[in-house]
């Protein structure tokens, strides 16, 4: 197949780039900037210059290939606390892509989180839809909503729902790797409340392959769940940052935790449990790779990991 990739020099997308290469697919891959166009080219995709408010080149990509995943976001927009502009521009996306693959059955595979189903007092499962008012971790539910929507269009359409935490050697600047900056900069490693809120995870390279397979069974109308670690306690992966960093590992107070954790204080408390039984069972997916808390003993997190026997 030809799949065109948004997103495609993202954490994500340099994992996605390799595993449909090696399954014989060819890549084009849209990317913002000269940096982004070699680092993709280097990885075998074809370069696409473009970004998510050039719709009719995104139509013009998607026509031109056998399928779309579509892993891009402005999480600029997230961070600055944007949230309407951050899902107004992603659901013009997701409408450009249904009026070009309307009637085609040609695959689209976007990009979602698990959070859009969470909240619910129980893990999320891939049967919930999600709140499309909602806030926070939810605020993909709309996208993600729309998304399942086209497959009644004639798109085989579905999404991908990745956990809050994507870990690996190519998480540069996620979640992981913010709360050891904070915990690096406050000297504390920090958890809200008593901790036993838990957080899904998945290895980035886990996860690309999941993005594989739900474009070549291409259901239409699934939801699938990214989620190797169903449900860490928030207390147990700020326990193992502070013992790899050596400093104590404490409760931060309601009061204070947007000083300590900044932008993520709003999803910290957060229990987001997510469970991955149907995604597993449909389609075969096993995640084989470390799953968070063995990634920060072994992985690239901590420079004595590598050297621990």
């Amino acid at each position: 197949m030809r799949v065109f990739v948004t997103g495609a020099s993202g954490q994500i997308g340099s994992a996605v780039i390799p595993e449909l290469l090696a399954a014989g697919h060819e890549v084009v891959g849209l990317v913002r900037s000269d940096s982004a166009a070699a680092n993709v080219a280097a990885l075998g995709a074809t370069v696409r210059r473009g970004d998510l408010d050039d719709l009719d080149g995104l139509k013009e990509a998607a026509a031109d290939s056998d399928g779309v995943i579509h892993l891009a976001f402005r999480h600029d927009l997230m961070r600055t606390g944007d949230f309407a502009g951050a899902v107004a521009t992603e659901l013009d996306v997701v409408r450009a892509f249904g009026d070009v693959l309307a009637g085609t059955d040609k695959a689209l595979v976007a990009a979602s989180g698990t959070g859009v189903g969470g909240r619910l007092g129980r893990p999320a499962t891939e049967e919930d839809a999600g709140d499309p008012d909602s806030r926070g971790p939810g605020v993909r539910a709309k996208a993600d909503i729309a998304v399942v929507g086209l497959a009644e269009r004639g798109v085989r359409s579905s999404v991908v729902r990745i956990p809050p935490v994507t870990h690996g050697e190519l998480d540069r600047h996620g979640f992981a790797r913010s709360l050891i900056a904070i915990a690096k900069d406050k000297g504390v490693s920090g958890y809200a409340g008593d901790g036993a809120n838990r957080w899904p995870a998945v290895h980035v390279l886990d996860l690309a392959h999941l993005f594989r397979l739900a474009l070549e069974d291409a259901t239409p109308g699934a939801r699938w769940h990214a989620a190797a670690d169903e449900g860490i306690a928030m207390r147990e992966i700020a326990q193992s940052i502070g013992d790899h960093l050596g400093i104590p590992t404490v409760s931060i107070p309601s009061e204070k935790l947007q000083e300590h954790f900044g932008f993520f204080a709003f999803v910290v408390p957060a229990d987001l449990p997510a469970t991955s039984h149907v995604t597993r069972r449909i389609l075969g997916w096993e995640p084989t790779h470390p799953g968070l808390l063995e990634d920060f003993d072994k992985g690239d997190y901590f420079p004595e990991s590598s050297t621990r026997d």
